[in-house]
């Protein structure tokens, strides 16, 4: 059984360049994670990609409360995984955002199609690491790594295959530091090792 696991964390549309909440070359990473990808894959390690995946109407975007304009709603374009992110056939997806009342950053707080939530999946599985990459570093990255520090889990953090929103002059650097500081590791491609 892998203890080892690659996380992908919402490389979709909407948060790419051209998207409706872009995070600023955010695509520049899809090249990267598919050299991770590939790597897992031919390791035969487990990959997971999570995505927002909200209900049109939701307490998550402006208009209902929120802070963010509409975007990755359930079935549309900019819901969908990057077209040039080399998702493998067997990646397990799970999703977040679902439910209108909460907003849903950390991966944590997915679901896999059949209801399971991604935590327990993870100790099903026997994963004990996860080597995260994805959008946004001062967002739902951050918030994924540190959940996953809390729930016991050890993260390595693929800092050269993450971009963040910086709606704060320095947000994204802040969020790397924290996460190194609650205990993730920081490495880039040429740093990989696995078991």
């Amino acid at each position: 059984m892998a203890s080892e696991a690659l996380l992908l964390v919402d490389v979709q549309n909407d948060f790419c360049p051209g998207g409706a909440l872009p995070v600023p070359e955010g695509d520049r990473i899809v090249p990267v994670l598919n050299r991770y990808i590939d790597k897992f894959h031919s390791t035969r390690l487990p990959i997971f990609a999570s995505r927002d995946w909200h209900p049109p109407i939701t307490k998550h975007f402006k208009a209902y409360g929120g802070n963010w304009p509409p975007h990755c709603v359930q079935g549309t374009r900019g819901a969908q995984f990057h077209p040039h992110l080399a998702l493998p056939k067997d990646v397990e997806v799970v999703s977040k955002g679902m439910n209108p009342e909460k907003d849903s950053y950390s991966s944590f707080q997915a679901f896999t199609a059949d209801g399971t939530d991604f935590s327990t999946l993870l100790k099903e599985r026997g994963i004990q690491q996860l080597f995260v990459g994805g959008l946004a570093t001062d967002y739902c990255v951050k918030q994924t790594v540190l959940d996953a520090l809390r729930e016991g889990f050890g993260v390595v953090l693929l800092e050269d295959a993450v971009r963040g929103v910086d709606l704060n002059s320095g947000d994204s650097e802040k969020a790397l530091e924290e996460m190194r500081k609650s205990g993730a590791r920081r490495i880039r491609f040429q740093q990989l090792t696995l078991r």
